[in-house]
């Protein structure tokens, strides 16, 4: 059996997104290569990995095991600078935010010559978790990038980014894997999870995460209306000391309350299709609050829930 995909930085092949990385080699190909790259789509569909092979193309690591390619796998390479949110010890999850002082060290990356005479290459990872400040300075680095200098920016929020660092990029907007590069990436994952995933190899890793049905069963019986008694909070709690417990919860329910609005349009009950969609929004803005101010796990599990079983 194969286990899951490797990190995005050790993907030695890009499933999908051709017409991406054709856009981008045909701009490579012109000799004016546009500095700043906003890789945008749905979350798990393989956006830092493609991040990761534009550089990996740009500073002659596209053999991983090729000098450059190792370097870059080990991430020692020294013109090749990782943005993201970083671990938040206290709590020992990831920080909500990129702050100013996470995007400093670009400014300081970009003004050195580089190590091996070619490129300098910046991937920033979640461009929508930037605060404002981080944005800004951001925003200030692409207005007047060095030459020779690419930056690779991840987002699946597009919409929540500044106009201003949006007009600044070219976009590459990426879709859904298809069938056939899904079951490639992930073999050993059961159809039915990868038909719910839409496309998405990380969303399927995530389904395929709750083997005993325990989120599923949470999530069921809170659109049932149900209260949750003592024993299914115990569960909870168990859940949200899962890396991807809070997240799993969400995309179930988040499945759920699209379908069934959904279902009320195809049946022609305008007022329940628009109050499910209404209700699956709210939930989308739940989880980015609760993920981007680093809020407790347990309780943000415990208010979608309460969202669900609103009725």
């Amino acid at each position: 059996m194969r286990g899951p995909p490797p990190e995005p930085r050790l993907a030695a092949h890009v499933y999908g997104h051709q017409a991406a990385i054709q856009q981008f080699e045909e701009s490579f190909a012109s000799g004016r290569l546009h500095h700043a790259w906003l890789i945008s789509g749905p979350s798990g569909v393989g956006k830092v990995t493609l991040a990761f092979h534009l550089a990996r193309r740009l500073l002659g690591g596209s053999d991983l095991e090729s000098p450059a390619g190792r370097r870059i796998s080990a991430g020692t390479h020294g013109d090749l600078l990782t943005i993201a949110r970083k671990m938040d010890p206290r709590k020992g999850q990831l920080k909500g935010e990129i702050t100013v002082a996470d995007v400093q060290p670009i400014q300081n990356f970009l003004h050195h010559t580089a190590t091996e005479g070619g490129w300098r290459v910046v991937v920033v990872d979640g461009l929508e978790s930037l605060n404002r400040f981080a944005a800004n300075a951001l925003l200030k680095i692409l207005e007047e990038p060095p030459p020779k200098t690419a930056l690779f920016l991840t987002t699946s929020s597009p919409g929540t980014l500044l106009p201003t660092l949006r007009s600044r990029c070219r976009v590459l907007a990426l879709a859904g894997l298809d069938e056939a590069d899904m079951k490639a990436v992930l073999p050993d994952v059961p159809d039915d999870v990868l038909h719910r995933a839409h496309g998405s190899p990380g969303r399927a890793l995530f389904l395929a995460q709750d083997r005993d049905g325990i989120c599923a069963g949470l999530v069921e019986r809170a659109l049932a209306g149900e209260e949750l008694d003592h024993e299914n909070w115990v569960i909870v709690s168990q859940i949200a000391r899962e890396a991807e417990g809070f997240a799993l919860v969400c995309d179930l329910l988040g499945e759920a309350l699209t379908g069934q609005a959904r279902d009320a349009a195809f049946a022609g009950d305008l007022p329940r299709a628009a109050l499910m969609a209404d209700r699956a929004g709210r939930l989308g803005q739940m989880r980015m609050q609760s993920e981007r101010f680093s809020l407790d796990r347990a309780e943000a599990i415990r208010e979608v829930l309460a969202l669900a079983r609103q009725g």
